[in-house]
């Protein structure tokens, strides 16, 4: 398995480098950081007084790497879960915070393991993940992919502004359904017919 930190610096690829989209909820953002999570961190790069763009632009790769490591993996308990699933919660929690693991508690908990979709691993959750790995070793990771793809599919469906990061102008898969297929087997990723017919309805 890799090391969480070798998942965060593949983490921080994906982000790319400072946006800040007035499409995105998140704001001002550089290597995945919104310069929300920032002013939580009290991250006053240029010492100026005040957490803004700023700053966000200040935002080094290893610093970015460094906080996906100590605030969205190890402090959120992400390394007490499966295994299979850890990368791709991780990945998911950088992306869309706490709904990373809702999605994982919902899962199991139709599996059969119930667990309270609160967004937080606490002993309960952790449990009940661990025994769905055991019932599902081979198809657990792919599970989670999966939802994690119909999360996506589902917030397009209700957001148009986010639309964008789900199809790209060629009426392609966008970001956010080719990022949730990194961790799903090819056999169940979808063929771009498969997309067009998921987005069709779409403006």
């Amino acid at each position: 398995m890799q090391s969480v930190e070798q998942i965060a610096q593949q983490i921080v690829m994906r982000e790319g480098g400072y946006v800040n989209d007035p499409d995105d909820p998140g704001g001002a953002t550089n290597f995945g950081v919104t310069i929300g999570t920032m002013k939580a961190l009290g991250l006053d790069l240029n010492k100026d007084g005040r957490i803004d763009a700023g700053d966000v632009r200040a935002l080094t790769r290893a610093q970015a790497q460094q906080i996906f490591v100590e605030h969205y993996f190890r402090k959120p308990r992400l390394a007490e879960l499966p295994e299979p699933v850890q990368a791709s919660v991780f990945d998911m929690y950088v992306n869309a915070g706490t709904n990373a693991v809702k999605i994982l508690q919902r899962l199991v908990t139709r599996m059969g393991f119930a667990t309270v979709a609160d967004g937080a691993v606490g002993p309960n959750t952790i449990a009940a993940a661990q025994k769905a790995a055991a019932a599902a070793p081979l198809h657990l990771a792919d599970a989670y992919g999966i939802e994690r793809r119909n999360y996506y599919y589902n917030l397009a469906d209700q957001r148009p502004s986010s639309r964008k990061y789900a199809r790209s102008k060629d009426g392609g898969k966008g970001g956010w359904i080719t990022r949730a297929e990194e961790f799903i087997a090819p056999k169940y990723h979808l063929s771009q017919a498969e997309h067009r017919a998921r987005t069709v309805k779409w403006a």
